[in-house]
């Protein structure tokens, strides 16, 4: 006697894992970059603006960021054995390493060598207490995540805002900040206006692909505006080398400052804690639960990312809450985006004309973008915190909004904490981490006996 058996269907892909087809692949990963890449660049930017460096080595310092952007959004999208938390992620050079980053390499005696020597001690620091750092997990239940996220898109709203505007308020002057003459000129909020319109527009009334892709299609109809109006300065174009290749050691082989490699170290301490937000968040938007090895993989990224930015002459690397926004935006879920958004930030490294043309979209333009991406980012904050009891539990209120109110004090009041010890008013200046502490210290007081307390299994299931 025969018996027949049902062959069994294939699991199911998880939508992070889905391998969509290259054209699909190649829009969405563009998007990607040009959501992040304002945010990529205005860090070398700064930071060789402030150290006096020639506009060949600037360039440079570009370059290697976008190179070092790619490389590591790679490794963590991807992942690699135990590093990288294999969602579609995007990383890019953090601000947070910047002021120290300034002091180390305006130092006589230090310079730029001095900063990738501690950039790459820091990186391996982040590699070794990374699985202690990811135990924290247990203290961020839905009510904390919630908060902390809510907190990173507000905080964010701030920069798309500004850069629909133009840019920022003020501007480095000869005798210091003087007002920036491009902020605010009616026809840049306009054109921000017309980017955010179409988007809406096509998120609205356009299904599928193309639904995917209306943060790259609204970028393209401001640029195209500013194009035939022109507004785009394309100055410095012809110069550009065709082909560049980006070289470990450029600047000379690195040396280590104790007092620049501490601080680089409590930074990346700083970068890890707003990791574990970020991750959270995603894995909120994605609907992939993630458990206390998925963080250590992610922060592992984080130090790796570092060792690499000291190794190709650039700096500290973290993920970009705007690309959360995007996903959550897009509704594209797969990680293989974000890895082929890397391989065309490694490609336009190597292509200094089109990294040129990318960087000549006005501000403005990716201002209309932003202020959906970050607004999303906000909402998503949101709809962690509607997993949460605010009617049998009242305090869970008094948790958000004391956690909220901390961490909009830099955001409004810049100057709050100016009196205090200089390493407490760092510290106090970072909405972000003010908030997350002030989320996580009342979650504590207020539930530690109460079924809110903090539970990785439950958070893992909110996120």
């Amino acid at each position: 006697m025969t018996t027949s058996t049902v062959p069994k269907s294939p699991p199911a892909v998880h939508p992070v894992d889905e391998k969509l087809p290259l054209p699909q692949l190649a829009a969405l990963g563009l998007q990607h970059v040009l959501v992040m890449y304002a945010g990529a660049i205005a860090v070398p930017l700064i930071i060789g603006s402030a150290l006096k460096l020639t506009k060949e080595d600037t360039a440079f310092l570009i370059a290697a960021d976008l190179f070092c952007c790619g490389l590591v959004t790679i490794i963590q999208s991807m992942g690699i054995g135990k590093i990288g938390i294999r969602l579609p992620m995007m990383m890019g050079v953090t601000f947070t390493a910047v002021a120290p980053i300034i002091a180390a390499g305006s130092t006589p005696g230090l310079g730029l060598k001095a900063v990738f020597g501690g950039v790459i001690v820091a990186g391996i620091f982040t590699l070794l207490v990374a699985p202690y750092v990811s135990r924290l997990l247990r203290w961020f239940p839905p009510v904390v995540t919630g908060s902390v996220v809510l907190i990173i898109g507000i905080s964010l709203m701030r920069v798309g805002i500004n850069w629909a505007a133009g840019g920022t308020p003020t501007i480095a002057g000869p005798n210091g900040p003087i007002n920036n003459p491009d902020y605010g000129i009616p026809s840049h909020i306009a054109i921000s206006g017309i980017v955010l319109m179409t988007i809406l527009f096509i998120i609205a009334w356009c299904k599928g692909f193309l639904s995917n892709i209306a943060v790259l299609l609204g970028i393209a109809v401001g640029f195209l505006i500013t194009l035939v109006s022109g507004q785009v300065n394309f100055v410095g174009l012809q110069s550009a080398q065709w082909v560049r290749i980006i070289t470990p050691f450029h600047f000379g082989i690195p040396t280590i400052d104790v007092m620049t490699t501490v601080t680089l170290c409590v930074v990346m301490v700083v970068i890890m804690i707003e990791g574990v937000g970020q991750f959270l968040a995603l894995a909120e938007v994605v609907e992939r639960p993630l458990e206390t090895d998925d963080i250590a993989r992610g922060l592992r990224a984080d130090g790796v990312g570092a060792i690499v930015g000291g190794i190709f002459n650039t700096f500290t690397y973290t993920s970009y809450a705007q690309n959360i926004g995007l996903v959550q935006v897009t509704g594209v879920r797969s990680r293989w985006v974000c890895v082929t958004a890397g391989v065309m930030l490694v490609l336009i490294s190597c292509f200094p004309k089109l990294s040129f043309i990318a960087a000549s979209i006005p501000q403005y333009v990716l201002g209309g973008a932003a202020m959906v991406m970050f607004g999303m980012v906000a909402a998503t904050g949101i709809r962690i915190l509607s997993h949460v009891d605010f009617v049998e539990n009242r305090k869970n209120a008094y948790i958000v909004a004391i956690s909220l109110a901390m961490g909009m004090i830099p955001l409004v009041a810049d100057r709050f904490f100016m009196r205090l010890p200089d390493m407490m008013a760092k510290f106090c200046q970072n909405g972000i981490l003010l908030g997350t502490f002030t989320a996580v210290l009342l979650n504590v007081l207020f539930n530690a006996k109460s079924s809110e307390a903090p539970n990785l299994h439950t958070l893992g299931k909110a996120a």
